[in-house]
């Protein structure tokens, strides 16, 4: 399966942005349990496009990158509700944010793109 390389940097300079925030956040229980929940998520977008790209089959390769889609799903989730909840400051979070949306329609085109080829060639 075809690796592209922007991507896999994009979302490795995600992971760390994530990590970052995550580093952030106020030292309580609710800061404790946001960054849990932003840091699996945020981090295991790019881990899931990795693993797509040794896929052992096509439907293998779709199947992981459905699931590093959902992954940016829900980071963009955990980064709107840190956000809202004001746990960090507006304006630091907006470039992550629409990143986080950036990545979360890459993915979506390429999972359309890879069943589109599914489709056309099976």
């Amino acid at each position: 399966m075809p690796v592209q390389v922007d991507l896999r940097e994009r979302l490795l300079s995600f992971g760390v942005r994530i990590i970052k925030v995550v580093e952030s956040l106020p030292k309580t229980s609710l800061g404790r349990t946001l960054g849990d929940q932003l840091l699996r998520s945020g981090l295991s977008v790019g881990a899931n496009f990795e693993v797509a790209q040794g896929a052992e089959s096509r439907a293998d390769f779709v199947h992981k990158l459905q699931i590093a889609l959902k992954e940016a799903r829900e980071a963009n989730y955990w980064l709107r509700l840190v956000d809202k909840a004001t746990k960090l400051p507006h304006q630091r979070l907006v470039p992550l944010l629409d990143e986080s949306i950036q990545l979360v329609a890459m993915l979506s085109k390429a999972v359309a793109t890879v069943k589109g080829k599914a489709k056309t060639s099976g």
